[in-house]
């Protein structure tokens, strides 16, 4: 279901704005209002789980994601659909950790790989067919239906864990959750991406005013998380240089992924006329290249190293988004679009595994979790920047996606920043990851890593789901 949601709105975005007399930040903020509530709590949605029982709060995140679902379909305006977007993110960062934490919790050792692998598949295929959904629900009964899917899925989703799937919580919870932690980081992003989207109009006092305040709570998190006796995110982390310069990595490359996304849908239907079937379909060989690809680079990572694949990855993926500046009025998708997502998403397969497995690798054994949910905030939090901030670069704000004209040369700018994040992406691993001295590989590790490309995995393990605060 949130694999689903994750792909399918970017297509309905010019349908909805139509139909509710958008402006383009109206439909930043439709992207933006999710990601924001979804990459603030995300964390804290791993711990409830973990403190007051995973299948719990997966359900009730469930049940939470499919009521905001209701509210986005029925919202009369857009205001109301992105206030109705920020509580379905809600709901996102309540299921979204407990999916993964309830199969490490319930399935033995030696079983445990078969069934992540299982979640990874399904994981795959949801993101796989929720273009050809998305764009057939947009062009067939409406983009509200986009929304109302959710609660068939929801109802299923919620009767099968119910019966079938076991509690499970953390048998020695710290005393306190760092919920000031939470706020704070929600407060800032809110503050940070108010003050960017609403500087395409141009920059009042407010704004302003939104941008300080912003900065302020996000220095605030830091110096609470130095301070809490239970962080959110342990600042220790941060003093191994891999794991920081993993994560540095993860924002530059997961900046360009959201804004390329965001961008992308818009001006195939705007610019080059595709329909929303199409249109919603032209990033599947990048679902598809994944699928069968990423297994094979964590192994092929786990040979030579991960410096190789998070320094080239990053470079091809870049080549494929230049490519796909010969989008124009009238593009093929054989030789204007299929080229470009080919490449980008051989990039991203070289990437996304050795990535991942950098990143639990810098922070040991003991504090996989932890660090699996720092990256997946760190990319989900890039995303959002990045709606924010590129239409500001590219230079698009009020009705321009409505222009052909405007939003085409709005579209080249944003995608030639793109390239640019991506090459910054390789060079920053280039210079700054290391090979282990040992390299093994690891079989069961590197079968972990077909995921969706709206960010990376979560991996929970009983020993250190306490510690993901």
């Amino acid at each position: 279901m949130a694999s689903l949601d994750a792909t399918v709105v970017n297509i309905a975005l010019p349908a909805l704005g139509e139909d509710l007399h958008a402006e383009f930040g109206g439909l930043q903020w439709v992207i933006s209002g999710y990601t924001l509530t979804l990459a603030s709590l995300i964390l804290l949605g791993g711990s409830l789980g973990d403190r007051f029982g995973r299948r719990r709060v997966f359900v009730i995140g469930t049940l939470w994601f499919a009521l905001a679902s209701t509210l986005c379909a029925i919202a009369p305006t857009v205001e109301i659909l992105v206030a109705a977007r920020a509580l379905q993110g809600v709901g996102g960062a309540l299921l979204t950790p407990g999916s993964l934490a309830m199969i490490q919790a319930s399935f033995a050792e030696d079983e445990r790989g078969k069934a992540i692998g299982a979640w990874s598949g399904f994981g795959g295929i949801a993101s796989a067919i929720g273009p050809f959904l998305g764009g057939y629900l947009v062009a067939g009964p409406g983009w509200r239906w986009v929304f109302l899917i959710n609660l068939p899925v929801a109802v299923v989703v919620i009767a099968l864990a119910q019966r079938h799937v076991p509690e499970s919580r953390d048998s020695h919870p710290p005393a306190h959750l760092d919920l000031v932690g939470a706020g704070l980081g929600a407060l800032g992003l809110a503050g940070v991406t108010y003050a960017l989207i609403g500087a395409g109009e141009g920059w009042t006092a407010m704004l302003l005013a939104a941008l300080v305040l912003g900065l302020l709570a996000l220095a605030a998190f830091v110096v609470n998380e130095h301070r809490s006796p239970n962080p959110m995110v342990p600042p220790d982390m941060f003093r191994r240089r891999q794991f920081t310069a993993s994560n540095v990595v993860t924002f530059l490359v997961y900046a360009a992924l959201g804004g390329l996304f965001f961008f992308l849908v818009i001006d195939l239907q705007v610019v080059a006329g595709f329909s929303p079937i199409l249109a919603g379909a032209a990033l599947l060989p990048v679902t598809l290249i994944m699928l069968l690809l990423s297994s094979r680079a964590g192994a092929l990572s786990a040979r030579i190293g991960p410096r190789l694949p998070m320094s080239g990855g990053p470079l091809v993926a870049a080549v494929g988004v230049l490519l796909l500046l010969r989008i124009g009025p009238g593009a093929s998708y054989v030789t204007d679009v299929l080229p470009g997502v080919t490449v980008f998403g051989l990039g991203l397969a070289l990437i996304v595994a050795p990535l991942t497995t950098t990143v639990l690798a810098a922070a040991g054994a003991d504090h996989a979790g932890v660090a699996s949910g720092i990256n997946n905030a760190v990319a989900r939090a890039a995303g959002l920047l990045a709606v924010a901030v590129l239409p500001l670069i590219a230079g698009i704000s009020g009705d321009a996606y409505q222009q052909p004209e405007a939003f085409a040369a709005g579209f080249r700018i944003a995608v030639i920043t793109c390239a640019v994040l991506l090459s910054a992406g390789g060079l920053t691993a280039a210079l700054t990851i290391q090979n282990p001295p040992v390299v093994q590989a690891e079989k069961p590790s590197a079968r972990r890593h077909f995921c969706a490309v709206d960010g990376p995995p979560l991996q929970l393990t009983p020993q250190d789901a306490a510690q993901t605060r």
